[in-house]
């Protein structure tokens, strides 16, 4: 049986989310020699900064305090990246390295959506909002792999 989480909860994952893509795509950006490809990047990261910007918002008008990642979390992330792009550049690789944080990023948030049933409407909008853009990213992540 799983625990009901609260929508302070489920907020803390929208927020920790769309921060764990936006560190995501500024260590791949430099990496990333595909223009086209570099312009989608870039229209994620305005995505994910618009409702982490609702996520904190959010906390705010509530009086919640949302965590950034941890420093040691964010350099475990960065070298990954970094090492990951070292093996391979090329424009599928970067997409496939990319689909599969939206991935996770999609499963964490669609298992907090089903256990948040006590979040209000305004935290589960947000939660509901981030959760589609995450779907069309990793259709868009999915064009450049193939």
């Amino acid at each position: 049986m799983t625990d009901k989480k609260s929508g302070e909860e489920l907020l803390a994952e929208v927020y920790r989310n769309t921060r764990y893509a936006l560190a995501s795509i500024a260590d791949i950006l430099p990496e990333t020699e595909d223009e086209r490809l570099r312009e989608e990047l870039k229209q994620m990261h305005d995505g994910y900064e618009h409702i982490s910007g609702k996520a904190a918002a959010l906390a705010k008008e509530r009086g919640l305090e949302l965590k950034d990642p941890g420093p040691l979390k964010r350099a475990m992330m960065w070298g990954s990246v970094k090492m990951n792009a070292l093996k391979d550049d090329s424009r599928a690789h970067i997409a496939e390295m990319l689909t599969q944080g939206t991935v996770m990023g999609i499963t964490a948030l669609t298992r907090s959506l089903g256990e948040s049933e006590r979040a209000d409407e305004d935290i589960r909008a947000v939660a509901d909002e981030l959760l589609l853009l995450e779907q069309q990213y990793e259709q868009t992540m999915k064009s450049y792999i193939y």
